[in-house]
């Protein structure tokens, strides 16, 4: 009983809040597009070429008796990400949360990248997220209310995966850029947290992992199982409510153990 009133208590902070849901056409992105419209928030889904995709995402969103819109916009491109956030507010009045989920992570050793290679993986994991929160936070800073969401997987804290030089330093900084917010924007009623997937089931490339990848990783994840995305979105849904008010600067690892930081 005790469980339902908490659920009951984060989900009803949020209705009627509006948020930003970068690369939410599939995946974890996603999942927390649906939690969150399930939980009254008012979602705009973003992508940047699979239209389809968007639009089934809001059709279910819709379909359950939720809100939602989607912006077809490349978050690497700063214009875009500004024009996405004056259709959030424009379709919903403002924009109260933002979540950057989209990215990249393909796998390439370091002698062989690029500069293009290099700031493309930047641009979408890192600069992407300066851009979403410079163009939300003067709106977020009126109301003295806000909550900034960063997604990076492990390889930002373990760098456990190989020939990733450039996703691994993205994802480490962009957790910096969380602590950054904090300490500039915390005063000022603006909550920044990074959350960090370990092995979760999803839609993916397959190629870009070593043999029998998915099996040996669960071989060393003391709870016995890869992540769902709910239980991602879970941790989205709770820092983005009334109970991550008071956090802010910190990481939630959604891992099950398979690495313990401190």
């Amino acid at each position: 009983m005790a469980g339902k009133r908490a659920k009951a208590s984060v989900t009803q902070s949020l209705r009627g809040k509006t948020a930003i849901i970068t690369g939410s056409g599939r995946n974890i992105g996603r999942g927390i597009a649906l939690m969150f419209a399930r939980a009254g928030v008012n979602v705009v889904v973003n992508g940047h070429k699979d239209k389809a995709a968007l639009e089934a995402v809001v059709a279910e969103i819709r379909a359950e008796g939720g809100n939602a819109t989607y912006v077809l916009a490349d978050i690497a491109n700063s214009k875009a990400v500004q024009r996405m956030v004056k259709v959030a507010e424009k379709t919903f009045g403002q924009v109260d949360i933002i979540i950057s989920n989209a990215a990249l992570r393909p796998k390439q050793p370091l002698l062989e990248m690029s500069d293009a290679d290099w700031h493309r993986v930047l641009s979408v994991n890192l600069y992407s997220a300066f851009y979403l929160a410079r163009a939300a936070l003067p709106g977020m800073l009126k109301r003295k209310s806000g909550r900034i969401i960063h997604l990076a997987g492990e390889d930002g804290f373990a760098g456990h995966q190989n020939y990733r030089a450039h996703a691994i330093s993205s994802k480490a900084a962009i957790h910096g850029f969380s602590k950054a917010l904090t300490t500039e924007f915390g005063a000022l009623g603006i909550t920044a947290n990074t959350v960090s997937p370990g092995p979760t089931d999803t839609l993916r490339d397959w190629t870009q992992y070593p043999k029998n990848w998915a099996h040996k990783r669960v071989l060393g994840i003391p709870l016995g199982r890869v992540a769902k995305i709910d239980d991602v979105a879970g941790a989205c849904l709770y820092l983005a409510g009334e109970s991550g008010s008071f956090i802010s600067g910190q990481v939630i690892h959604v891992n099950g153990g398979e690495h313990m930081f401190y």
